[in-house]
């Protein structure tokens, strides 16, 4: 009797493994510049080559290329633009996953008890998801910066107080269609209770759709952190913010074109990549939108 021995078994699982995800057909470009951004999100002070903060006056203004321990060049005080960018990452991606994961949380959550009941309770949040919506977030951040003052705690409550009526809307959509399904009709008429019922067999269908919703809407959030750190309604001026990086090089913008160029850069390529992504998964979860 012929046995594989570990090597072969190991050799044939990686074969496997490669195929399936060769068969996803993942956006690979999307899915590097991701990786990117996270790696330099966890791991910035291993990776940043210098302090994002510290001021060399003699060193500023030196251009990308001009000096090799300064790669991407630095700013009018000295301060080295690939550690503020690397920083910048971090910052970013620290915004989106704190208000776009409480957001995503509540409005699934109401999502599925106004979809499930219906009645007033549907009615009522229903109605204020779409005075959220009607709402631009530039306002509700400008409005919350007002009561509380600008900081990192108003862009997330600026994200939360609007993020949360798309996911609440399109939940809601599909449990109206799910919940007149025969097994869940079975469920109830086998006294299962209503929490059960909606932990049990609503949410797991609803999961494809709360994924797509998630990937689209981190683009959104990271280009809305952006522009309120431009306006001064986020981080304290200095701090390495994407859109801080962009509004402290927009008056010299001839002279040190770089300081706004790099940044602007890196905000459109991730935000890209993230809403490619979204498209990508949209179409491979959604029956209604594969592609043979």
């Amino acid at each position: 009797m012929v046995t594989a021995s570990n090597a072969e078994v190991g050799e044939v699982w990686w074969r496997l493994a490669y195929r399936r995800v060769r068969n996803l057909k993942l956006p690979w470009i999307s899915v590097f510049i991701m990786l990117i951004l996270l790696v330099c999100a966890g791991f910035a002070p291993l990776v940043a080559p210098h302090d994002p903060t510290e001021i060399n006056i003699l060193d500023g203004k030196l251009a990308p290329g001009e000096n090799l321990n300064y790669p991407l060049g630095t700013d009018i005080l000295g301060r080295d633009m690939l550690s503020r960018l690397i920083y910048g990452a971090r910052t970013t991606v620290f915004i989106s996953l704190v208000a776009l994961g409480t957001g995503a949380l509540a409005g699934t959550v109401i999502g599925l008890v106004a979809g499930f009941r219906e009645g007033w309770f549907d009615a009522i949040t229903m109605r204020a998801a779409d005075a959220a919506l009607g709402f631009p977030t530039i306002l509700v951040a400008m409005v919350i910066v007002v009561i509380m003052g600008a900081g990192i705690e108003s862009i997330i409550l600026a994200v939360l107080l609007t993020v949360w009526a798309r996911f609440a809307r399109m939940i809601r959509g599909d449990v109206l269609s799910i919940k007149d399904m025969d097994y869940i009709t079975a469920a109830k008429i086998a006294g299962v209770s209503m929490p059960m019922i909606i932990w049990r067999h609503v949410f797991p269908n609803t999961v494809n759709t709360l994924m797509i919703i998630t990937s689209l809407q981190v683009g959104q959030v990271i280009l809305l952190e952006a522009s309120l750190s431009f306006l001064g309604l986020g981080l304290p001026v200095g701090e390495p913010a994407w859109g801080i990086m962009v509004s402290e090089g927009k008056a010299v913008i001839l002279d040190v074109w770089w300081l706004s160029l790099l940044p602007g850069v890196a905000i459109t390529v991730v935000v890209l990549a993230f809403n490619y992504f979204g498209d990508w998964m949209r179409d491979a979860l959604d029956p209604k939108l594969r592609r043979l």
